[in-house]
């Protein structure tokens, strides 16, 4: 069995360079704390995605569930997925002049990442 060992307390030494802060300059100082935490998830979040965020969009966009993981599933295939779902459904209806809808749903189908597989540089 372990004993308790007793913590020595330096709360008073460890925070001697905050007595002198305001409330709003230790609000301000937290946040700053805060961003520096979290901005290596944000620059992460920037470079990378996932199947389910992409899939995500395609909902947004007015796909069912079914279509939007169908058309995720052959953008992987299409080695486009860093490319963003939303932008390869995108560019297919400016390359194509389909309406968006038809424009996802035509990545379905056979030669359907033609236009935008050019328009991307091949396979990426």
């Amino acid at each position: 069995m372990q004993s308790k060992q007793s913590r020595e307390d330096d709360f008073v030494l460890r925070r001697t360079h905050l007595s002198q802060l305001s409330d709003q300059e230790l609000k301000d100082y937290f946040w700053s704390l805060a961003n520096q935490v979290i901005q290596p998830m944000v620059e992460l979040a920037k470079t990378h995605t996932t199947p389910s965020i992409e899939r995500s969009v395609l909902l947004r966009m007015g796909f069912s569930s079914i279509e939007a993981k169908e058309i995720v599933d052959q953008i992987i295939k299409a080695n486009l997925i860093s490319k963003g779902a939303g932008h390869v459904v995108y560019q297919n209806h400016l390359l194509t002049g389909k309406p968006l809808y038809e424009a996802g749903i035509a990545l379905l189908l056979p030669n359907g990442f033609k236009y935008v597989s050019e328009f991307f540089g091949g396979n990426q």
